[in-house]
């Protein structure tokens, strides 16, 4: 959750007066006369339940309609950051940096510039730490207990190490002050950017967004993006406009189905002829709703890996299971295409994967044209699928250190203990007593006697949270594979009759 300023009131003034407006009459003059950014159509507000500080409607608001305005003089680039002379010099002797490594640093160099930075307003409303997987501890990693999921942690810290230290001797010519050179203070940089630039189409780093960043996050719908999908969505078609769907094919699609398939043509992005970064509403919303912003299609480890945060209801969430070899070698779907959908639904590509490799080579060319339409085969090949899948994924659940209720106790304790102490009491009775003990060999808090008047310290704090987000993550993904051998289940019971 991001830290609330005192002086949040200062920071919007300040905000109008680089132009930023969340009013419906477009200016490119700053807003001197205006205390705030906000007011017509937002305001800064907190949503406990999701995600914290984020922006809410002042009045009803509709789809498509403009909520904030952001001119590209008000936007934090590599260019803008740039126009400091030496600064500019000392990056142009270093160009084997990544666009994204350049901007890291520019960050850095404007946070130490301290309140002579023209940023200060913005950079002291900046989060102090984030949950992005690079920040991750041993433990917190290995909490998450999926190795794909741990491959992916380990991965992302090895990169922001390997990053800063490329970065090292552009941070050296700029003289950075010691607490700015250390990788604590890169990886801080680092998630900033990974959390919160958004796309502008001359830098793909992209840019730092005053004001514009303060939404928070909605997961998109169901896309057309496969067959299956866009069968749901051609079977649903009634007043049909012609538009051209990924490139080259012209479909058929009902116009406000689509509308709704294209929210990410209207949340926002940088508009050449306003000369700034536009926002618009998703959706209706009501006085006193959160305002959204759609950032992408992520799955939930996607969200960790880059925002900090995942999706309680996540429908873009997919689980992958083990596969065998041969099942690769029998199909042209790729590897990513075969997984669970967050509702426990094989994807569309791993059932016909399945039906054909359950059936025998001899007999694959003549059925491929009833599994790539989506039928079965037949009942027994549909039979033996789901018993494999149902076995498959009640091995993957056995194999992992906690169950899913035991994961769910935990949880449940994080949420409502009070303080450490009540967490100690509640927990010291279930299998997750060994995974807190962990914790406590971790923050050097095993020999403590009594967790009576305990307090943790912020590093511990943090570890906790992180702790908490990769519990949540594991619980999700077993929820996942519990509802797939649910849904092997109902289909077996509905063969077998």
């Amino acid at each position: 959750m991001e830290q609330e300023h005192p002086n949040l009131e200062s920071f919007l003034s300040w905000a109008a007066q680089l132009g930023i407006s969340d009013s419906t009459t477009r200016t490119n003059q700053p807003q001197h006369s205006l205390s705030s950014c906000l007011g017509s159509s937002l305001s800064v507000s907190h949503f406990p339940h999701t995600g914290g500080r984020g922006l809410g409607a002042v009045r009803d608001l509709r789809r498509g309609e403009i909520v904030l305005r952001v001119p590209k003089s008000a936007l934090m680039t590599r260019e803008t950051v740039m126009e400091d002379k030496k600064l500019c010099d000392a990056v142009n002797r270093h160009s084997s940096l990544s666009s994204a490594q350049i901007l890291i640093v520019c960050l850095l160099y404007e946070m130490g510039k301290g309140k002579t930075s023209r940023w200060h307003p913005y950079l002291m409303h900046l989060p102090h730490t984030y949950d992005v997987l690079a920040m991750f501890g041993e433990f917190e990693k290995h909490a998450l207990q999926v190795d794909e999921a741990m491959w992916v942690t380990e991965k992302a810290m090895l990169k922001a190490k390997s990053e800063w230290k490329e970065a090292h001797s552009l941070m050296q010519d700029l003289m950075f002050k010691p607490q700015f050179f250390t990788f604590k203070a890169w990886v801080w940089a680092a998630a900033t950017i990974s959390s919160r630039t958004l796309h502008i189409p001359w830098d793909e780093a992209g840019c730092l967004c005053p004001v514009g960043d303060l939404f928070n996050y909605d997961a998109p719908g169901i896309e057309p993006s496969g067959i299956e999908d866009l069968d749901r969505l051609l079977s649903n078609t009634s007043i049909p406009d012609t538009i051209v769907l990924n490139g080259d094919k012209n479909i058929m699609v009902d116009a406000e189905q689509l509308d709704s398939h294209s929210w990410r043509l209207t949340d926002g992005g940088f508009e050449e002829d306003a000369n700034a970064y536009c926002f618009y509403a998703r959706e209706h919303y009501k006085k006193g709703d959160q305002v959204l912003l759609c950032y992408g299609t992520y799955t939930n480890l996607e969200l960790l890996e880059h925002y900090g945060f995942l999706l309680q209801e996540n429908p873009n969430d997919k689980v992958f299971i083990p596969l065998e070899p041969a099942l690769y070698s029998s199909t042209s779907w790729s590897k990513e295409s075969l997984y669970i959908h967050h509702n426990g639904k094989p994807s569309f590509a791993l059932l016909a994967a399945l039906r054909l490799w359950a059936t025998p080579q001899s007999r694959r060319r003549s059925v491929g044209h009833l599994v790539y339409s989506g039928s079965r085969v037949s009942t027994d090949n549909e039979i033996f699928i789901m018993k494999w899948l149902s076995k498959t994924c009640d091995a993957v659940l056995r194999n992992l250190p906690t169950s899913l209720e035991e994961d769910t106790f935990l949880l449940n304790a994080m949420d409502n203990s009070q303080d450490f102490s009540t967490f100690m009491e509640i927990t010291k009775l279930v299998s997750s007593r060994d995974e807190t003990c962990t914790f406590l060999e971790t923050h050097n808090m095993k020999d403590t006697h009594s967790f009576t008047d305990v307090i943790l310290s912020r590093k511990a704090r943090r570890s906790m949270d992180r702790w908490k987000l990769a519990v949540q993550w594991r619980l999700k993904y077993k929820k996942v594979i519990f509802d797939c051998i649910t849904y092997c289940n109902k289909i077996l019971d509905s063969l077998l009759k």
